[in-house]
């Protein structure tokens, strides 16, 4: 017989993040788990609208420009940011509506949190 069973506990709300949401925001999160790839982030977010030059972040960074690609490609694979070439170089963006869905998952969590205290 479980805890929950005998009553020693409430029972828990109803799950409000479904498994496949889960997956899906888990990868948005663990592609932010990297401080260079969080900092690249925070540069293009701070960025103009048109878009931030792949030539701007390089120089931020003491790793080659392969690596930088990489890990421009790994926020990318996430939903996070988006891009365009645009001659020879490429324009990074955030994409709003991937980041509003993050920040609205971790607001509803700290709001739960907030009620229960």
């Amino acid at each position: 017989m479980s805890k929950q069973e005998a009553g020693c506990c409430a029972p828990l709300p109803e799950d409000p993040l479904a498994a496949e949401q889960a997956a899906e925001l888990s990868a948005m999160f663990k592609a932010l788990g990297d401080p260079v790839r969080l900092r690249l982030l925070s540069m293009i977010a701070s960025g103009p609208d048109a878009g931030v030059c792949v030539c701007e972040l390089t120089p931020a960074f003491e790793l080659s420009q392969p690596t930088i690609s990489h890990h421009l490609k790994l926020l990318r694979q996430a939903g996070l940011v988006d891009c365009e070439r645009r001659g020879t170089w490429v324009y990074y963006w955030v994409r709003p509506e991937t980041t509003d869905r993050m920040a609205a998952m971790l607001s509803g969590v700290s709001e739960r949190r907030a009620v229960t205290a």
